[in-house]
């Protein structure tokens, strides 16, 4: 397989978790005979300052020509973002156009804890059980995100205005998405909205709903988004199977799910339209701990394993990549913010070491 792809090394932590990420790309590429044409590009905070648009028009040319797009999290420490306009920092005027370009109105978001790692999590291993295995489906391009903002003049009467807006196709589209996953899963489908205050959940359920009766092979039901972030917490197997969830709601529950698993650095993500997709780690640029060595690749190799598995229908090499990163810490090695009082010194890894390791495991 031949593919170009181009490379949003972001800001923070970015550059160092993508370098590990790419390791593992090039290893695949060497073992399994495909070639992979990268093309890096300048994106985020520190391309504002660079060229004075976090989403520069080379960058977007870049992508533009790209099969996929592999993207690092975004964002500088409070005081450099504060000398960027508002309309000019990188989640508005980077993130969602990204996404907007590209119509990636399908983001996977995978919660996956064996029993095994019970230890990661801050809940009692108990509630953990067998183990936790969601797959957290958010749309991506709709909702209060992109609707219409309105910021009232500085006058007595102060008030702002943000749209949430869904249309049948948008809701319809992701919902079939949701269900295939949960079919290929043979899992539950678990819908989550709004209904009893939004109009917005109202029509949600009702398209999703909908939308179940041409799935009657899988198991679905619906639940108000405050309820599932409490059931979350409660007894997170009750989801093992596909979340399906829209914008707002899915970034919040999404984190929610990090806590969970005791960690973001263990939520990659992919961003997929029907053209094309980006693959990029659920979480910020932990602009404290950048060019520490101390961030945790997981969530960036994750998403690589994504690249392989959502964009280029490479199942087998995704599958490897998932394989390894869990026998790291199924050997007994962590990162440093899941190491705990009783991890030995020599256990816990560097950025770059758990991505050696991970290495070391494809190639043996």
């Amino acid at each position: 397989m031949k593919k170009r792809i181009a490379v949003l090394e972001g800001d923070g932590i970015g550059p160092e978790i993508v370098r590990e990420g790419l390791k593992v790309l090039k290893v695949m590429e060497t073992k399994y005979g495909h070639e992979f044409f990268l093309e890096f590009a300048s994106f985020g905070a520190g391309a504002y300052f660079a060229h004075g648009d976090a989403f520069p028009k080379e960058t977007k040319a870049a992508c533009d020509r790209a099969d996929a797009i592999i993207k690092g999290p975004v964002g500088l420490p409070v005081d450099q973002m504060s000398k960027i306009p508002q309309h000019k920092r990188p989640e508005i005027a980077a993130i969602l156009p990204l996404r907007k370009r590209y119509d990636t109105f399908l983001n996977y978001r995978p919660v996956r804890l064996p029993k095994e790692l019970a230890s990661f999590s801050p809940l009692k291993p108990e509630i953990i059980g067998e183990g936790v295995d969601i797959m957290m489906i958010r749309e991506l391009v709709g909702g209060i995100y992109f609707g219409q903002k309105v910021e009232s003049p500085a006058t007595k009467m102060m008030y702002s205005i943000d749209e949430c807006k869904y249309t049948d196709e948008e809701v319809r589209r992701v919902a079939h998405a949701a269900f295939r996953e949960a079919r290929r899963r043979k899992a539950l489908l678990t819908n989550v909205h709004k209904a009893n205050v939004l109009a917005t959940g109202r029509f949600w359920e009702f398209v999703v709903e909908n939308v179940a009766k041409e799935y009657p092979d899988v198991e679905y039901r619906s639940i108000l988004v405050d309820n599932a972030a409490f059931q979350l917490v409660k007894n997170p197997t009750q989801f093992n199977g596909v979340m399906l969830l829209e914008n707002m709601q899915g970034d919040i529950l999404t984190d929610q799910a990090g806590g969970i698993l005791g960690s973001l650095g263990l939520m990659p993500s992919a961003c997929m339209g029907l053209k094309k997709g980006y693959v990029e780690p659920a979480h910020g640029s932990a602009p404290d701990i950048a060019n520490q060595n101390k961030a945790n690749p997981y969530s960036m190799i994750g998403s690589i394993a994504f690249l392989f598995d959502e964009c280029f229908d490479l199942k087998k090499e995704a599958s490897e990549i998932w394989s390894a990163m869990f026998e790291v810490f199924g050997n007994g090695y962590r990162t440093v913010e899941l190491a705990g009082k009783d991890t030995p010194k020599n256990r816990i890894l560097s950025t770059s070491e758990f991505g050696d390791m991970v290495v070391a495991i494809l190639t043996r």
